[in-house]
């Protein structure tokens, strides 16, 4: 995932050959059926909606979208190739129609006012606060007027075990840029882009530390 204005790209679990362990590595530690299901229903979903799953990897909340919403247009992007092809062919197994593109989060291929839901889930703790802000910028353009963003994200640590736990997580993908996400400074940024009525909605106990839902609209 890129995480410098060089964009030097860093791949799930931060090296490619682990690349084909993420959906399992994921599932077993971050409670991510109970957390998808979550942010997906938060974000009151209606037929007829585009969508963009951000920083989409092997596509797992992408297709349990458009299984749950089979009329919502549903795209995802990232920007590894190889794990396009891995939730290209999830998609195909499940049976669901998905758009999969290749791209940088921030420089997103997609004309102004596109989406009306914008999903992103274990990704911003992966960017420099410069690629943050960046990433937060170009949402906020691809979303239409009333649209809205929902994040799942490391969020600040809910109690000391959390905290510890968290060191994991930060040892993996850099003390840098995950010192955001556990200072709590998601809100920050997403108000800095522009979005209006943003709020972390509820936290989840992980194995790697607290699981933040957050949510902000894209007034005008």
């Amino acid at each position: 995932m890129p995480d410098s204005r060089e964009s030097r790209y860093v791949p799930a679990l931060g090296f490619h050959w682990l690349t084909p362990a993420y959906d399992a590595v994921v599932a077993a530690t971050t409670r991510e059926r109970r957390f998808k299901q979550a942010l997906i229903e938060q974000a009151g979903l209606a037929s007829g909606q585009q969508v963009l799953d951000l920083a989409c990897g092997t596509g797992t909340l992408a297709i349990r979208i458009k299984q749950h919403h089979p009329t919502i247009d549903v795209v995802g992007i990232d920007g590894d190739t190889n794990i396009l092809s891995i939730a290209q062919r999830k998609a195909k197994r499940a049976g669901v129609a998905i758009r999969f593109d290749h791209g940088l989060s921030f420089g997103l291929p997609y004309a102004d006012a596109r989406f009306d839901r914008v999903f992103c889930s274990l990704f911003f703790h992966h960017l420099s606060w410069d690629d943050k802000q960046r990433t937060a910028r170009e949402i906020h353009r691809v979303l239409r007027p009333g649209g809205e963003l929902h994040v799942a994200d490391w969020g600040r640590a809910s109690g000391p075990l959390m905290r510890a736990a968290f060191v994991a997580i930060q040892l993996l993908d850099g003390f840098a840029n995950t010192q955001d996400n556990v200072d709590g400074r998601l809100l920050e940024l997403f108000r800095g882009a522009g979005f209006t009525e943003v709020s972390q909605r509820q936290t989840f106990s992980t194995v790697f530390g607290t699981m933040a839902l957050y949510s902000a609209l894209r007034r005008s």
